[in-house]
């Protein structure tokens, strides 16, 4: 149920897991590595583990360095966003059939979905 909820959270804070593989030697993944941005980490590998520690090595690559002086971040520019066709968009989107029968929570998954489709 936790692990469940904690999946949630992390979809809901729009973060990607980095790590798809078991990580520890009795065959469960136990860490975690979180990102904002797609892109900004690669080469992820599950190595052997080292000594007597049941857990695995994990290595991987940033692509992006954390500071760099004339850096740009990709923000939304709303001065620029078309509103009317993000509206239009939305409105085309049968929400009484799609959000029928379920829980606020899947409805807000669903809303998501459609707004960053949208966007």
């Amino acid at each position: 149920m936790y692990s469940r909820r904690f999946r949630e959270c992390i979809g809901d804070d729009f973060l990607l897991q980095v790590i798809g593989e078991i990580t520890t030697m009795r065959g469960v993944m136990l860490d975690l590595v979180l990102i904002n941005k797609e892109g900004l980490m690669g080469n992820v590998k599950v190595k052997g583990s080292r000594g007597c520690n049941d857990h695995e090595m994990v290595e991987l690559k940033i692509l992006r360095a954390a500071r760099r002086v004339h850096s740009k971040l990709t923000t939304l520019e709303f001065r620029r966003a078309d509103f009317g066709l993000c509206r239009d968009l939305l409105g085309k989107v049968p929400w009484d059939e799609a959000l029928e029968g379920r829980g606020a929570r899947e409805k807000w998954l669903i809303f998501r979905d459609h707004l960053l489709q949208a966007q």
